[in-house]
């Protein structure tokens, strides 16, 4: 995978190339899923029942973006590790969240079924991440 093979031919690569490959995909992923899951309940027959998962999809979709680009840069010298531990706390944060509000939906709509399930799988990717690195030391 072209992520992967990046990362480990940067120069300054992270000590755990999976977990931070496993973080950039899974906000990626998390980022469209959200985008394409709040454009879909804008054409639903009712959209306005659906504004609080909208907004919060297209809340989330940026916090991963961002979150997935901050990862992709595996250069965290020591004093940005706090700023980058807190990224990723505030992206699984968002991604639980917007994984509660689409759940409320989910047995209606497909799509926001998928998008929870993207959710949820940023949010323990971003969690695992914190875990294993030494920046989650200096949150």
């Amino acid at each position: 995978m072209p992520l992967r093979a990046m990362l480990m031919s940067h120069a300054e690569r992270p000590h755990d190339t999976e977990a931070v490959a496993r973080a950039v995909l899974g906000a990626a992923t998390c980022a469209e899923t959200c985008t394409i899951c709040a454009d879909a309940c804008l054409v639903e027959p009712n959209p306005t029942d659906l504004k609080s998962c909208i907004r919060m999809c297209l809340d989330c979709a940026d916090i991963c973006s961002a979150t997935a680009r901050v990862l992709g840069r595996p250069t965290w010298s020591e004093p940005a590790r706090p700023v980058i531990a807190a990224q990723m706390a505030a992206c699984a944060l968002a991604c639980r969240a917007c994984a509660l509000e689409c759940a409320r939906h989910a047995e209606h709509h497909a799509h926001c079924r998928i998008c929870m399930e993207a959710c949820e799988a940023c949010a323990l990717a971003c969690a695992d991440l914190l875990k294993t690195l030494p920046m989650a030391e200096a949150a």
